[in-house]
C-alpha cells in the first residue's frame, strides 16, 4: 500500500475536529488520574491553583484598566463579571450585608457546564469545579483588597432546569 493510498484512509475534513469533546476527555482524565495518583487533597489543591493563575491575571489586568488597586465588594463583581462575558453568565438571586460579611446567593452558567454534562465522572460542584473556586477568590481578593479578609465560594446545588449551578459567595469583613 501506497502513502498517498494510506492518506485517502485515514484523512479527515479539518473543519470537523471536535476541540470541546477532545477538551472533555482530557479534563475527565486529568482529574481522575491526579485522583489516584496523588489522592484527594492534592487533586483539590492543585485545581484550585490551575485558576488561581488566571484569576490572578485577569484581577492585574482590570486593576492596571481601571488604574485603581481596590473595589467595593459589587463593584468587583460588576467589573469581573463584564470581563468574562464570554465565560460566565452570573445573576443574583439574593444579597445580605451585616457587619462582619457579605452574602450573595448566585447563579452561575460556566464555560465547564457542557464538559461536566458530557462527561460521566465529573460532577457539578465537585472536584472539576474548583478550578472557577480558585479563579473566582483570588480574582475577588486581589480586586477588593483589604476591604474583606477573606472569601469562600461555595456550591450549593445544581440547577437543571435552568442549566446553572447555585452557588453561595461570602465576602468577610
Amino acid at each position: 500500500m501506497s502513502i498517498e493510498e494510506i492518506n485517502n484512509l485515514i484523512k479527515s475534513d479539518p473543519s470537523k475536529i471536535n476541540s470541546l469533546k477532545g477538551f472533555e476527555i482530557i479534563s475527565e482524565s486529568m482529574v481522575y488520574k491526579i485522583l489516584d495518583l496523588f489522592g484527594k487533597n492534592a487533586l483539590l489543591s492543585m485545581l484550585f491553583q490551575i485558576g488561581a493563575g488566571p484569576g490572578e491575571l485577569i484581577a492585574k489586568r482590570i486593576k492596571e484598566s481601571y488604574g485603581r488597586e481596590e473595589f467595593e465588594i459589587l463593584e468587583a463583581l460588576i467589573v469581573l463579571m463584564r470581563e468574562l462575558k464570554e465565560f460566565y453568565s452570573l445573576k443574583i438571586i439574593s444579597a445580605d450585608e451585616d457587619d462582619e460579611k457579605v452574602v450573595l446567593v448566585v447563579e452561575n452558567q460556566c464555560f465547564l457546564r457542557e464538559p461536566i454534562k458530557h462527561r460521566s465522572k465529573l460532577q457539578f460542584g465537585k472536584a472539576f469545579c474548583r478550578i472557577n473556586k480558585g479563579y473566582f477568590e483570588t480574582a475577588f481578593k486581589n480586586l477588593i483588597g483589604k476591604k474583606i479578609s477573606k472569601i469562600e465560594i461555595n456550591f450549593l446545588h445544581n440547577d437543571e432546569e435552568k442549566d446553572v449551578c447555585v452557588e453561595k459567595l461570602i465576602f468577610y469583613k
